[in-house]
C-alpha cells in the first residue's frame, strides 16, 4: 500500500505551472533541496496547511524522496491521487478555532452565532461586531496602560519627594 501525503495548491503550482491532473506524475528536474527545490508534501494535512498557498488540498503519492524534515518531505516525483476544494473545510476549521477561545473575550452575540452556524448572511455583521469589540477592547487596554504608567510615574515622583528629591 502506497503512503499518502498532503499538499495544498492554489489554481496553479507555486512556479505558475498548471496543477497536474489526478493520476499524472509531476517530475522535478535538477537538484532537490528541502524548502528550496523539488516537490514538497507533508505526512499530515495540518502540516501541509502551514505551507498552503491556496485552498486546493491534494492527497499525493511521492517517489524518490530525498529528505524529510519535521513537517515536510521533498521528493523528485509527485502524483495527485485525489483533490478537494478545501475552502469550506478551512472556514469551518477557522470558526472552530475561534470558538475554542471565545471564552477569552466578550464576543458579540452575532459573531458567536456566525461562528457556530457558518451562515454566510451573518458573516459581514459578525465581522463588523467583532472588529468593533476588538477596537473597544484595544482602546480600553490602552487607557489602562496609560493610567498604569501615569500611576507609576506619580508614585515614583512622590517617593522621590519624600526622600528629599534624591
Amino acid at each position: 500500500m502506497k503512503k499518502i501525503y498532503y499538499h495544498f495548491t492554489s489554481e496553479t503550482l507555486r512556479d505558475g505551472r498548471p496543477t497536474p491532473a489526478i493520476g499524472e506524475w509531476l517530475h522535478h528536474v535538477g537538484k532537490v533541496v528541502i524548502c528550496e527545490t523539488g516537490l514538497h508534501a507533508s505526512e499530515q494535512p495540518y502540516d501541509a496547511l502551514q505551507y498552503a498557498p491556496g485552498q486546493m488540498l491534494h492527497q499525493v503519492e511521492l517517489k524518490g524522496i530525498v529528505e524529510t524534515q519535521g513537517d515536510k518531505v521533498v521528493a523528485k516525483s509527485r502524483k495527485i491521487i485525489a483533490s478537494i476544494d478545501a475552502t469550506n473545510l478551512l472556514r469551518a476549521y477557522a470558526r472552530k478555532q475561534a470558538l475554542s477561545v471565545i471564552h477569552l473575550w466578550d464576543c458579540p452575540a452575532i459573531t458567536r452565532q456566525y461562528l457556530e452556524t457558518g451562515k454566510e448572511n451573518l458573516q459581514s455583521a459578525a465581522e463588523s461586531a467583532a472588529w468593533s469589540a476588538a477596537r473597544s477592547a484595544a482602546e480600553s487596554a490602552a487607557r489602562s496602560a496609560a493610567r498604569s504608567a501615569a500611576r507609576e510615574m506619580f508614585n515614583t515622583m512622590v517617593e522621590e519627594a519624600f526622600r528629599g528629591g534624591k
